[in-house]
């Protein structure tokens, strides 16, 4: 018999968040992080659902989809930052070789921060308002890297300086709110790379920057990745910086992953409708069209899922058995896993039959 889910609680504190045994894993051991039927659920209504997800060491995986499609909420399960009413299970969620669902709080804490970190939206919210940038950078590095005094001082002047903040000796004492909103999210950003982590999170970095200021973050992103050789979660409805960036995309739609697929293959050759349609409302993939494509309906809530693939009601190609069962993720390349779609009609099959599975 199937053993059910095993439920995810929230990671920082001491003795909280006993993880219950059970469930099936199923690990590539190429995998840096495996995620496998995770589940987010707000006083039993889900939020995200049936999340399967893989990312490889040194890998850029982009996770895209509009806005309330469950990319945030995904990656903030993992990270332990889901609070009451909030309910997280999954089958299994494994880390650099670490089952996390049956570590203790204490060796969560060593590796969620750590070997783990993100990179939030909203900087200025994220920043402490009472307490110097200086400040909340060396506490990360007394936590987990032990400084103290003088060294501890000269690693954060070095990060300031790393992500491109001007005079770090005098920054370095200023408050947040002393601050431009791209320098506050280069702060963000050298506390996320404190302590050298193997995955960075980001979630939505460049949001509410301006045009050249969200270019100049992107670029240290990027140059950050690969100086290092992190593995990066880039989290953004913006499919330009994803397709220059990602080596895989993820995209999400009412809480599930409806296609995975690498770059650039999943913009020329979408087998999920959903994914055909973001496409087609972006202006250079509309050139020459009289208007920009545009869908019909609403995203389905989490009280209003439809029966069947939440996708159908908006859905030109969707038939009766659409409407009758909720799709599974299928593998439509036979050799090659990263290529799925959660469609029981999935489109462009003649050009994976003729790639053989193969990218």
């Amino acid at each position: 018999m199937e053993q059910p889910p095993r439920s995810l609680h929230s990671l920082p504190p001491e003795g909280a968040g006993q993880y219950v045994s059970g469930g099936r894993a199923r690990t590539d051991m190429n995998d840096l992080l495996t995620i496998r039927n995770l589940a987010v659920s707000f006083n039993g209504l889900p939020a995200v659902d049936r999340i399967d997800i893989s990312v490889k060491p040194g890998e850029v995986v982009g996770v895209v989809g509009e806005s309330g499609s469950g990319k945030s909420v995904t990656m903030m399960a993992l990270m332990g930052l889901i609070d009451a009413p909030g309910i997280v299970t999954a089958d299994q969620v494994t880390f650099n070789g670490v089952d996390l669902l049956k570590a203790s709080a204490r060796q969560r804490r060593k590796i969620i921060g750590k070997d783990i970190a993100m990179v939030f939206q909203d900087a200025l919210s994220s920043l402490n308002p009472s307490y110097t940038v200086g400040y909340q950078i060396k506490e990360v590095l007394k936590l987990h890297e032990g400084l103290r005094g003088a060294k501890l001082q000269q690693r954060a002047l070095e990060l300031l300086d790393q992500v491109g903040i001007p005079d770090a000796k005098s920054r370095i004492n200023a408050f947040p709110h002393q601050m431009s909103g791209g320098m506050n999210q280069r702060v963000m950003i050298a506390m996320a790379v404190a302590c050298n982590p193997k995955l960075l999170i980001a979630d939505e970095p460049t949001t509410a920057l301006d045009v050249t200021i969200q270019a100049q973050i992107m670029e240290l992103l990027v140059k950050l990745q690969k100086e290092r050789g992190m593995a990066l979660v880039l989290i953004s409805h913006d499919l330009a910086v994803v397709s220059e960036v990602a080596q895989r995309v993820a995209v999400m739609y009412a809480g599930e992953i409806i296609e995975t697929n690498h770059v650039p293959t999943i913009f020329s050759e979408p087998h999920h409708p959903y994914t055909e349609a973001l496409l087609a409302a972006i202006p250079e993939h509309s050139r020459g069209a009289a208007r920009l494509a545009a869908l019909p309906g609403m995203v389905p809530g989490r009280d209003d899922r439809p029966v069947g693939c939440l996708f159908a009601p908006r859905c030109s190609y969707a038939v009766d058995d659409c409407r009758k069962a909720r799709p599974a993720l299928f593998q439509l390349a036979p050799n090659d896993p990263a290529v799925r779609a959660r469609c029981i009609k999935p489109l462009n099959m003649e050009l994976v039959a003729e790639n053989g599975g193969a990218r």
